[in-house]
């Protein structure tokens, strides 16, 4: 019954996890412009993502842009993009593998097979995060030293955005609940075990126990 209750609280949050990664991966709030200096009175807003970067008006009007060419776009966005993917792809393939193996679904009889199964799954959830852990990471480190660049221009500075903080965010789920899917065990086969008694004691016509039943 833990065991059960385990595989659902970190289904559910490996879940969760997988989702706020798809989330991130699309949103383009990736790079968001810093105020600085002269720079805190602007008509705009830019916003710069995997896929596209956009442009909010003060009026509230937003345009954005998809990225044109992939080949055009530096390593880093092209790693990130592919990171993410991988990251997304491996969290689809997580939920079928431990739905496969859970507890609660009789895909598979073997409970020590089942249990093999649901860890497997675990560790791919946990694979999952570390790959979308690595773009998050290294984009914000890029973000964080062209701020403290003195070489890089007050308007192309940028700070981190929303979708950085969904990433780590997912990534905690991601990990937590792939760990405790690699804590599932399998049921406990306390109830199958056979019972043996031993025979009923006869006594003799004279009153006695026979003596066979002492050997």
């Amino acid at each position: 019954m833990v065991s059960a209750g385990l595989e659902i609280i970190g289904l559910a949050l490996c879940v969760i996890g997988s989702l706020l990664v798809m989330v991130a991966c699309g949103l383009p709030m990736w790079k968001v412009s810093a105020y600085l200096e002269s720079n805190i009175v602007t008509a705009q807003t830019s916003w710069e993502g995997l896929w596209m970067s956009c442009v909010v008006q003060s009026t509230g009007q937003m345009q954005c842009k998809v990225h044109d060419s992939v080949l055009a776009l530096n390593t880093d966005l092209q790693t990130a993009r592919a990171l993410t993917i991988i990251s997304s792809v491996l969290g689809v393939l997580g939920l079928m593998v431990t739905i496969a193996g859970a507890q609660c679904t009789n895909c598979i009889k073997a409970e020590t097979v089942k249990a093999r199964v649901v860890n497997s799954g675990g560790a791919i959830y946990i694979i999952s995060g570390v790959f979308a852990l690595v773009p998050l990471c290294w984009m914000a480190n890029n973000i964080i030293s062209d701020f403290y660049n003195p070489h890089v221009p007050t308007s192309q500075k940028r700070e981190i955005g929303a979708a950085l903080y969904i990433g780590w965010a997912a990534t905690g789920l991601l990990l937590i609940g792939g760990s405790m899917l690699c804590c599932s065990c399998p049921a406990s086969d306390n109830s199958s075990y056979s019972v043996k008694y031993a025979p009923t004691k006869r006594a003799t016509p004279n009153g006695d126990y026979d003596k066979r039943n002492y050997v």
